[in-house]
């Protein structure tokens, strides 16, 4: 097990899929595939006090995560998204309101405790409500002070952002992870002229947020990775594709334990985009906790 300790912030939440429920919520995702990754991980979150929350913590738990900054709230339930697929095998998306992940509250407990953390970890979605996006932002400006490594995956559901979210949660951040679908309206918010390539644009938001690194991920593609004196354009690795449901918060999670090991940015892509490959590989947001990703070579 690393010594590493990352804190994963935002939603937990059931994915209602017409043959049944599966656990999702990117920050649980991206907990999962951390801790799958040798990381010591912790979730900070809130579920209902009902048997969807209870299950979630027994999930958690199987994979080794810290599950002690998971706050039970009386009043809201844990997290539903339900989920139809159109005749195009499309997914539409129908986010429950007032779900107990709008409720995650600041306490002097995560005050004194983020200084213990290497890095956190935290998207747009769980900004949705104001109590939540006031905790993501006083865990930020902490860890900010206390000099741990901040991760924004931007991770855009529509209604539930504006400019205002994506340019302060970049501003929060020291790593910023997104999609190249999420690009030009990252650079929208940001006021990027809409004439700038994809890797200027990228450049420009280090530039102007004063990031360590900028990571996007290009499905099939690969990934582009910006940091102050290199830029990796890393080409996809072929896979016969099961499901790419995770495959973002599994690079993030790759991202983030290269980062922090210190490996190389070169090292850094390839297994990144090694790891969301493997991940397309089986069903589901998450593998078994026993899942063997491959290893980087540095």
């Amino acid at each position: 097990m690393s010594d590493k300790k990352i804190l994963s912030i935002g939603e937990i939440l059931w994915d209602l899929f017409p043959d049944g429920e599966k656990l999702g919520g990117a920050p649980a995702n991206f907990a999962c595939h951390a801790a799958i990754q040798d990381n010591n991980v912790c979730m900070l979150s809130a579920v209902g006090r009902d048997a969807q929350g209870d299950e979630a913590r027994r999930i958690l738990d199987a994979y080794a995560i810290d599950c002690s900054l998971i706050q039970s709230i009386q009043s809201a339930p844990t997290g539903m998204v339900s989920v139809q697929v159109d005749a195009a095998g499309r997914p539409e998306f129908a986010i429950h309101d007032n779900s107990a992940w709008d409720q995650i509250v600041w306490s002097q407990e995560l005050e004194s405790c983020i200084d213990q953390f290497d890095a956190i970890y935290f998207g747009t979605l769980a900004q949705r409500s104001i109590v939540t996006r006031e905790t993501i932002r006083k865990t930020a400006e902490r860890a900010k002070q206390k000099g741990v490594l901040r991760v924004f995956d931007v991770n855009l559901r529509s209604p539930f952002f504006n400019d205002t979210i994506i340019r302060e949660s970049i501003e929060w951040s020291s790593i910023l992870k997104l999609s190249d679908e999420e690009l030009e309206r990252v650079a929208v918010a940001c006021n990027i002229p809409a004439q700038s390539n994809d890797e200027s644009k990228l450049k420009h938001l280090l530039n102007q947020f004063e990031l360590d690194l900028v990571a996007m991920t290009c499905g099939p593609d690969g990934a582009i990775l910006v940091s102050k004196h290199e830029m990796i354009d890393e080409p996809g690795i072929p896979t016969t594709v099961v499901d790419t449901v995770g495959a973002g918060d599994s690079f993030t999670a790759a991202l983030v334990t290269g980062w922090l090991r210190g490996d190389s940015l070169a090292s850094i892509a390839r297994y990144a985009c090694e790891t969301a490959s493997a991940t397309c590989s089986h069903r589901g947001a998450v593998p078994q906790p026993n899942f063997l990703y491959p290893q980087p070579n540095r």
